[in-house]
């Protein structure tokens, strides 16, 4: 797509917003979800509400920057407890977890909405996540919430290009998913699991790697990065720091997986 093209889009989105009036957008820090939440600033000043859903499985670094963001740029933010964990049937980890979980969030958002007068709800869905198993796009179509962004056809390079343009720190942030999605379906997920993963994925991190995941098996931990990464990560000091921190967090077992980083690989597991 072309410099004019892009920007032709990106002009589409704003008429779309400013339609809207007044909106809630749901928020989690990620690269899309930001980028919709300044647009809408920017079309729509103070008639946008920042909605960010704290729980064991959204990593503090994240609520961190969602709070950040909105205080930076003066956005009325709500912080609301959404744990799955209480949700009938997560813990099981169904394959249609994400419908539970999402289903659950976006009700709370709605009654935030009629509470501060909010006419439509918003959420930063792409073109690219119809490629793969999304039950919880399902939930947001039951509850007509909005997704611009996947309305009008912008992908996530796109995204990012226009993220750039705008000076948004979120430009390059590697893609993130709940850390639920780090568990084979079936698998019982527990607030212990939650938060091995969750510091695994953090040392990854602080180490230098730019986009981890890191899958749970029972007590062994799947690392998954991307493949040009693979040397420095069987590096002496390197291999033997994660090592210890994995067993002091509480996995037996520990190994990189050779196919590197795939987004959504849990769902290799499942037909849909």
């Amino acid at each position: 797509m072309t410099e004019i093209e892009l920007n032709k889009k990106y002009e589409k989105l704003k008429e779309y917003l400013k339609d809207l009036k007044r909106v809630c957008v749901a928020f989690s820090s990620g690269v899309d979800s930001t980028f919709l939440l300044k647009t809408a600033i920017d079309v729509l000043k103070d008639n946008v509400i920042a909605v960010t859903a704290t729980s064991c499985s959204f990593p503090k670094r994240e609520l961190q920057e969602a709070i950040e963001f909105c205080k930076n740029n003066n956005i009325k933010h709500i912080i609301i407890e959404s744990e799955e964990l209480k949700i009938k049937g997560f813990s099981q980890n169904p394959t249609n977890r994400c419908y539970l979980c999402k289903k659950e969030l976006f009700e709370k958002i709605i009654a935030i909405a009629k509470e501060n007068m909010a006419e439509n709800i918003i959420e930063g869905s792409n073109t690219d996540d119809e490629g793969d198993y999304r039950p919880g796009l399902q939930a947001v179509k039951e509850l007509g919430i909005k997704s611009p962004l996947r309305e009008i056809g912008f992908n996530k390079e796109e995204i990012r290009e226009l993220s750039r343009k705008l000076n948004l720190h979120t430009s390059e942030k590697p893609s993130f998913a709940c850390l639920a999605s780090r568990f084979v379906y079936g698998e019982l997920i527990t607030e212990e699991k939650l938060n091995m993963i969750d510091k695994a994925e953090q040392l990854l991190l602080d180490l230098g790697f730019k986009q981890v995941r890191v899958r749970i098996h029972g007590m062994m931990a799947r690392i998954e990065i991307m493949p040009d990464e693979f040397g420095k990560l069987i590096q002496d000091d390197t291999r033997k720091e994660i090592i210890k921190k994995f067993t002091e967090y509480g996995f037996t077992y520990i190994s990189m997986d050779l196919k590197g980083y795939i987004t959504g690989s849990m769902n290799k597991t499942i037909k849909y």
